[in-house]
């Protein structure tokens, strides 16, 4: 059987004293410590989905805003991902900082951001990532790596210095969470779990879970 070494825990409490009453307001504690910390891309974050029939499928993503509204990234609508969510927009998310031995497991609905603000995001992008996202059918099979360069590159030259035009098929997500559990490793593996349950905007129950 697999051996796992058991991390040295720093031990840092989590207790429901010290949380803010919004999950929103502690995530923000926590992703800034996260930050702070010099965690190696504090802004990946594992996205689950599942087909209607409710065959899970997940991969990494990346945070690009979050807030009142929810958590933000962006992708292809028509990625296996964006498929999967057109027919069961319920998620999960997940963060985990290793080195602060903490998790956070969100679960919400999926809504799409208004194109304007995904061709602002769009156009924000470096110009290779811009080409890259508009020459890509993602998730879509294809024959070698050199069909794919060779698409870009046609791309490119015939772009002649023009602006890459944001694809109508590419565009941002809004997670609405439901559920948030904040997760803090302790010594002996007896770690903490405080889960947040939304009630009604603004409102969030608070429970302590076992580890």
């Amino acid at each position: 059987m697999l051996q796992s070494p058991e991390s040295a825990s720093s031990d840092r409490p989590l207790l429901e004293k010290d949380v803010a009453s919004d999950p929103l307001t502690q995530f923000d504690v926590w992703y800034t410590d996260a930050v702070n910390s010099g965690v190696a891309m504090p802004h990946a974050m594992v996205l689950a989905t599942a087909t209607k029939d409710g065959h899970p499928s997940g991969r990494v993503v990346l945070l690009k805003d979050y807030g009142e509204r929810g958590f933000v990234f962006f992708t292809n609508y028509d990625s296996r991902k964006g498929k999967e969510m057109e027919k069961n927009p319920s998620v999960a998310l997940i963060f985990h900082w290793v080195s602060l031995e903490r998790q956070v497991r969100i679960e919400g609905s999926i809504t799409r951001v208004s194109a304007e603000e995904s061709e602002q995001y769009f156009h924000s992008r470096p110009l290779i990532s811009q080409i890259s996202a508009a020459v890509s059918q993602q998730s879509a099979p294809v024959k070698s790596r050199e069909e794919l360069e060779k698409k870009a590159a046609e791309f490119t030259q015939a772009l002649k210095g023009k602006p890459v035009q944001c694809p109508p098929n590419w565009g941002g997500y809004i997670v609405r969470p439901v559920r948030i559990e904040f997760w803090q490793g302790r010594s002996g593996r007896l770690h903490d779990r405080i889960l947040y349950e939304f009630l009604s905007p603004g409102t969030w129950s608070l429970h302590r879970l076992q580890p």
